[in-house]
């Protein structure tokens, strides 16, 4: 058995994992609810009856560069080779979140995605990911000499875009408060900061300290402000899913992942991501003609983990 970990900035998964099989066991929790990885990848291995794997993967939401691991969204730090010998792992491969998401894409099933829009996938080019969730993560595999390889990307920070005056005013209410980067209104606390800019706009600034599933309920029941914060986290999610493909010249598609869009699917299918996603003037038929799907699949993470501790090399 393999353990596979995925640690988020709001919930940390763990799975065991027997190679070419589907988890056998795989357990929940919020981080706000641990007291960091170490202890609580203990207390999962203790609840699976004491199993001691001794290889594992570990996907993190954070920049990667050495053993020193410090999170974006959650005030967490840790040395991955620290956490190795706590752990008793003989094998630790650490990598950023989105990696690992990236890496499952070869290996999800046809039902573990949903297409939106047109466009037909070319055999050997670059394939992009990315993923609103606590923060907004990006990545993309590459092909290089017969097989892929998944970026380690930061690109949820590069700066956002305003494609009309409606946008640049609701930039201009955020960038009073520092750099707006797309992960900044491409979130959970991006949806919220989206509604608290249209409310000071709208002179309602008390009513936008909200969480984002009060957002979500509030669209649902037919608020004009809720609804519009939402069209326009899903158009923001279309700009920079465009941008991040004709950076990568992702004609093997773009994919949407990550912890929201999947539980808000038919919002998200009837918005105006994908007529915002072809909307590049003179390389909007170059867009138009790149897929894009939605992952429903649970915890796709864990595939890519797999995939990594296999050492496969999937075929572009």
């Amino acid at each position: 058995m393999r353990l596979l970990v995925d640690l988020g900035g709001t919930n940390l998964r763990c799975a065991l994992q027997a190679p070419g099989e589907p988890p056998s066991y795989w357990r929940k929790v919020r981080c706000a609810e641990c007291d960091g990885p170490p202890g609580a990848i203990a207390k999962f291995l203790e609840s699976a009856g004491g199993e001691r794997p001794r290889r594992a993967a570990m996907a993190v939401a954070a920049p990667l560069a050495g053993d020193f691991v410090r999170m974006t969204n959650r005030a967490w730090s840790f040395s991955a080779e620290e956490l190795r010998r706590q752990l008793g792992l003989e094998e630790l491969h650490v990598v950023n979140d989105f990696t690992a998401v990236a890496m499952s894409l070869p290996f999800l099933p046809p039902e573990g995605c949903i297409a939106v829009g047109g466009g037909q996938a070319a055999t050997h080019s670059a394939i992009g990911v990315l993923g609103p969730g606590t923060g907004l993560g990006v990545s993309g595999l590459v092909p290089a000499g017969g097989r892929y390889v998944a970026l380690a990307s930061e690109g949820g920070h590069m700066t956002l875009p305003a494609s009309d005056e409606r946008e640049a005013a609701v930039i201009a209410v955020l960038r009073r408060r520092g750099h707006v980067s797309a992960e900044r209104l491409v979130s959970g606390f991006g949806l919220s900061n989206l509604y608290g800019a249209l409310c000071e706009l709208a002179g309602k600034p008390d009513a936008g300290v909200l969480p984002p599933q009060a957002i979500t309920l509030r669209a649902q029941a037919g608020d004009a402000l809720a609804a519009e914060a939402l069209g326009y986290f899903f158009a923001f999610l279309g700009t920079v899913a465009a941008d991040v493909a004709l950076v990568l010249g992702a004609r093997g598609g773009m994919y949407i992942a990550g912890g929201i869009v999947p539980r808000l699917r038919d919002e998200f299918l009837a918005s105006g991501f994908r007529p915002r996603f072809e909307s590049k003037g003179r390389y909007s038929d170059y867009l138009a003609a790149i897929p894009t799907w939605l992952v429903i699949e649970p915890n796709p993470a864990f595939r890519g983990l797999a995939a990594i501790l296999d050492g496969h090399r999937a075929e572009p």
